[in-house]
């Protein structure tokens, strides 16, 4: 059971099927070109055995033609090209002179008539198809194929029918043969031929394919068996090897090194997060056990607020981390057409209602753009903005919605110390905090940015840091809006 299964995995294999196509393919075409050249060998020598026959044909009608009588006629030999002169009556006037028998012309008869010659009484004297006198017919002659024995031997042959009329106005027809036997053995010997090499042919075809597809498929054997190895051992660090050739296999065999690295900067990544999501859950959790633990040994007041503020911290934490993993996993409500301008405006009044802003936010909302997305996350990513903004705020947050070349733009700044230029794009990585923010109570836990940055991705935008003349911080949020004929609110 074990050797059938290998023999049916062989036979299914990439080389195994390439190999059957290649020969397959090129049977077929010796198979198509091998009845061609037979049937073009055949029709050529059939030809030519015509041709001979009609020639022998015409010699002895041009010797009837000019008067030679016919006993004294000059004919061909009869093994090659037996002749038969045949009146229109049907009198044999003259055969060739080992000629025994004959099948395929006008009279079997092979003597010539010893009646008298002339003509018949009944005969057309008007028939025009007849040559003039003392010519030979300019007609294409007929031809036949029929048999004949000569000395002893009986062959097949074609026979050519010429008409020519003597100077004596006696119309006769003269058959002349010619031997099929040479063609029909060179036509033989040919397909013999064909028979016996087209099988080496084909194994030859079939043997160099087989050794030219594992050649070529021997790199693609290293990468599977070097992936099969990574697998087992979990290296992701390790990398297939590429060949030197500059072909598929090797783009394959890069591409996949490709893979492998994206592929452990990824694990690389969700190990960080997972050690870091650990990190920041163990604080809020240490704080609320601490503060149990106390009241148990010392009951007395409990600071209700601290282990609130706690809770919530704990379970802000919680919602942020499940909505980067819906986020990673590719996880996107139903869009619809939103209103930028007064999403805007009703974020803007919904921490106003809640009094959490440490700063009174201004707002130049110009412009009300129309964009594609979820109202929830596209509020959640000006509320983390906003959030961020009146972290590092001296003074004051401004914003701003506004329509550019076909964009919506919200633009949020604050007047702090700014982001420096070359922590511009680490500040959207999860879990990053500059030193400015370090404190995990004032801070946060580094993930408002990096989820803002991953919601407007998820939109089809931009998410970007700068700065501001006088000091300060910028984010720009740029989203493609929808034409005016794409409905919607």
């Amino acid at each position: 059971m074990r050797r059938f299964s290998s023999v049916r995995v062989r036979l299914s294999s990439v080389r195994a099927r390439t190999t059957l196509g290649a020969t397959a393919v090129v049977a077929g075409a010796l198979i198509a070109a091998g009845l061609a050249v037979v049937l073009l060998l055949r029709a050529n020598l059939g030809g030519q055995a015509d041709l001979e026959a009609e020639v022998a044909a015409r010699e002895v009608a041009s010797q009837l033609a000019t008067g030679v009588p016919y006993r004294s006629l000059d004919l061909p030999d009869g093994d090659d090209h037996p002749v038969q002169v045949v009146d229109e009556r049907g009198r044999v006037r003259a055969a060739s002179e080992d000629l025994k028998a004959i099948d395929g012309t006008a009279s079997p008869g092979v003597r010539p008539d010893s009646s008298p010659a002339g003509r018949d009484d009944t005969d057309d004297d008007s028939d025009d198809d007849d040559p003039g006198r003392g010519e030979v017919s300019d007609d294409g002659p007929r031809f036949s194929t029929g048999s004949a024995t000569v000395d002893g031997r009986t062959a097949d042959y074609r026979f050519a029918a010429v008409e020519a009329t003597t100077p004596s106005d006696e119309t006769v027809t003269v058959y002349a043969g010619a031997d099929l036997a040479a063609a029909r053995d060179a036509v033989g010997t040919v397909t013999k031929a064909m028979l016996a090499g087209l099988p080496l042919l084909v194994a030859v075809v079939a043997g160099v394919t087989w050794l030219v597809t594992r050649r070529a498929l021997r790199p693609v054997e290293d990468v599977r068996a070097e992936l099969a190895e990574i697998t087992a051992a979990g290296d992701l660090a390790r990398r297939v090897p590429v060949p030197d050739s500059r072909d598929e296999i090797a783009g394959l065999a890069a591409t996949t090194n490709a893979t492998l690295a994206a592929l452990e900067d990824s694990v690389a990544k969700q190990r960080g997060f997972v050690a870091d999501a650990s990190h920041e859950l163990r604080s809020p959790i240490a704080s609320l056990r601490t503060q149990l633990e106390v009241a148990a040994a010392h009951p007395g007041p409990l600071d209700v607020d601290g282990l609130v503020a706690d809770v919530v911290r704990l379970q802000d934490l919680a919602a942020d981390l499940l909505l980067l993993a819906r986020i990673d996993a590719g996880d996107r409500p139903p869009e619809r057409p939103v209103r930028l301008g007064s999403l805007v405006r009703d974020e803007l009044d919904r921490r106003r209602r809640a009094a959490g802003d440490r700063f009174p936010v201004k707002a130049w909302i110009d412009d009300d753009p129309r964009v594609m997305g979820v109202p929830g996350r596209l509020a959640r990513v000006v509320g983390n903005l906003l959030d961020n903004a009146e972290r590092h705020a001296r003074t004051g947050v401004r914003l701003s919605v506004s329509e550019e070349a076909g964009q919506a733009v919200v633009r949020v700044t604050d007047d702090g110390p700014g982001v420096p230029p070359a922590d511009r794009e680490r500040i959207f990585e999860r879990f990053v905090r500059l030193d400015d923010a370090r404190s995990r109570d004032e801070g946060g836990a580094g993930l408002g940015l990096a989820i803002a940055r991953d919601l407007v991705r998820a939109h089809g935008g931009d998410l970007t840091a700068g700065d501001v003349p006088g000091g300060g911080a910028l984010f720009e949020v740029r989203l493609p809006m929808i034409t005016s004929g794409a409905g919607g609110p």
